[in-house]
């Protein structure tokens, strides 16, 4: 990845604005050298034209009819698959999603074969309203698509299934096999979690590239707009039981952007097995995702379990130049959701993979917004270069995304399986106190880890940045073979206690580092 900067401009225009067209050439005529790709320099091309304007917002303004939909009623709008395009001449597949509800921005979409790019114009009779009446809202001038879904054969050949859907700013989800969607991904993230509010850029006008009849990847051009910046990126989709998508893109600003988010994560936490109850709910667990995983330059493994905290929290872990993160779903067992309809047991983690050369400098962020019900999205990671984009800058960026069940991390590494808290009293006594200290549980799982004998001198490496630690033990579980860490901790007042524990033998480092924030706001 790398930032570059326009040179000095003419009397009376702009010095960034003056030289656009330069930079251009400059930092993107390397990247066509390596690899020519006409239909992404077009749209590269595009994106910074686009820049060098005044922004325009696109129209949003929808028949009442479709505006005022409710989830339940947009839903029950569907595309007929017989008419999905190129539905009988390959693997893949594409149908088209309706405007409404809170999808009121049209997207423009073409598809690309051998004659060239054709626009795919919005048409009512490609949809089935099942008992709505939506007259004449769908005849409306200029109404367009809000987005579209990707299909091709995961489980078995006669039955294309969804791998991906793009809708709404610059969202987006994948899906492999046995999956269901949870997590997004997003095109960008700026000023996220910001006092001065987050801008959502949005993908304006797509490009469908036709797939080969055998071909086994479906690649996409995308053209994003936003008051702050414009770009170019181009998505290849390769599905599978762990669907990746190669994504590469080209950013220009035309404004300054305090934090930028690259490759935003965006997901669900409202409860897990490390909250206190809060919730008058049948279920044991809703979340989407359950815990940031975090690969080091340097070797080092991270899980940080994610929360639902009172108060938005916003942490950064020093990511210089990283190997890879993600948003992970860790925990796969049906008993611990209890849910037959949401099925949280199979939602994916994405895993986020730099490609294409170093990305230097920056932290991974993490953002976890309080929330009281499950439809909310309260989870953003991201990964944010130390130097935030001026006005003028460009960027050049690629990198993998893998919707995965799980992540690998290295064979013989330890890693955490549970993360428990609760309070430090006895059920049934009585206090005249509040108990701000909290009993921690902290389990590590893994086969070199049960080959271990109880007797092991297995010691826990576990600091805090404020408080006070005791009564650390570490221990075997007889049942499962995992080692156990339990410990008492004593907040500082309403200083918030970041923790850090690993396990070692000898010196030699077991397991990933658990990183956990504990505050007693948590409490109120």
């Amino acid at each position: 990845m790398r930032f570059t900067r326009a040179a000095a401009g003419s009397r009376g225009v702009p010095k960034w604005l003056a030289c656009f067209g330069l930079a251009v050439l400059l930092v993107i005529s390397r990247a066509q050298a390596e690899t020519p790709d006409p239909l992404f320099q077009k749209v590269v091309d595009q994106a910074a034209r686009a820049a060098a304007t005044p922004y325009l917002p696109p129209e949003t303004s929808l028949p009442a009819a479709l505006s005022d939909l409710t989830y339940d009623q947009y839903r029950s709008i569907r595309f007929r698959k017989d008419l999905a395009l190129w539905q009988d001449s390959g693997l893949f597949a594409v149908e088209f999603l309706h405007p409404g509800f809170l999808y009121g921005e049209p997207v423009a979409i073409h598809a690309v074969d051998e004659n060239g790019p054709r626009k795919v114009t919005f048409d009512p009779g490609l949809f089935t309203h099942e008992g709505l009446n939506l007259d004449p809202a769908p005849r409306a001038e200029g109404l367009g698509f809000a987005g579209f879904r990707v299909h091709y054969p995961l489980h078995r050949p006669d039955y294309k299934d969804e791998v991906t859907v793009f809708l709404g700013a610059s969202y987006f989800r994948l899906l492999g096999r046995d999956q269901a969607y949870g997590i997004s991904a997003r095109g960008i993230a700026v000023n996220t979690g910001l006092p001065s509010g987050e801008e959502f850029p949005s993908f304006r006008e797509f490009w469908l590239v036709k797939p080969a009849p055998d071909a086994t990847t479906f690649t996409l051009y995308a053209y994003l707009d936003g008051p702050s910046l414009a770009g170019a990126y181009r998505f290849d989709i390769e599905p599978g039981r762990d669907t990746r998508v190669r994504v590469k893109a080209r950013l220009f600003f035309r404004d300054d952007v305090d934090r930028l988010g690259i490759a935003p994560l965006t997901s669900m936490y409202l409860s897990g097995e490390n909250d206190p109850k809060r919730f008058d709910d049948f279920r044991h667990e809703i979340h989407d995702s359950d815990g940031l995983l975090i690969q080091a330059r340097d070797g080092g493994w991270i899980w940080r379990p994610l929360a639902n905290p009172r108060q938005l929290r916003i942490s950064a872990f020093t990511a210089d130049d990283p190997v890879g993160f993600g948003l992970m779903q860790r925990d796969r067992d049906f008993e611990h959701y209890l849910d037959m309809d949401a099925n949280y047991q199979k939602r994916p983690g994405l895993w986020v993979e730099p490609t294409g050369g170093h990305w230097g400098d920056g932290n991974i962020q993490l953002i976890e917004i309080p929330t009281a019900s499950e439809i909310n999205d309260n989870i953003v990671a991201f990964w944010v270069p130390a130097r935030a984009p001026r006005a003028g800058d460009q960027l050049a960026l690629s990198y993998t995304l893998h919707a995965v069940r799980d992540w690998p991390i290295p064979d013989g590494l330890g890693r955490v399986s549970r993360t428990r808290t609760g309070s430090t009293f006895l059920p049934g006594t009585a206090s005249g106190r509040p108990d701000t200290q909290r009993r921690i549980v902290v389990e590590f799982a893994g086969d070199a880890l049960a080959a271990l004998h109880p007797t092991q001198p297995v010691t826990a490496d576990l600091t805090t940045t404020s408080g006070e630690i005791f009564d650390v033990v570490v221990s075997k579980v007889p049942t499962t073979g995992h080692w156990r860490v339990a410990f008492r901790l004593a907040p500082e007042g309403r200083e918030p206690a970041d923790m850090r524990l690993s396990l070692s033998l000898r010196g030699r480092g077991l397991t990933e580092t658990w990183n956990y924030i504990w505050s007693s706001h948590d409490l109120d």
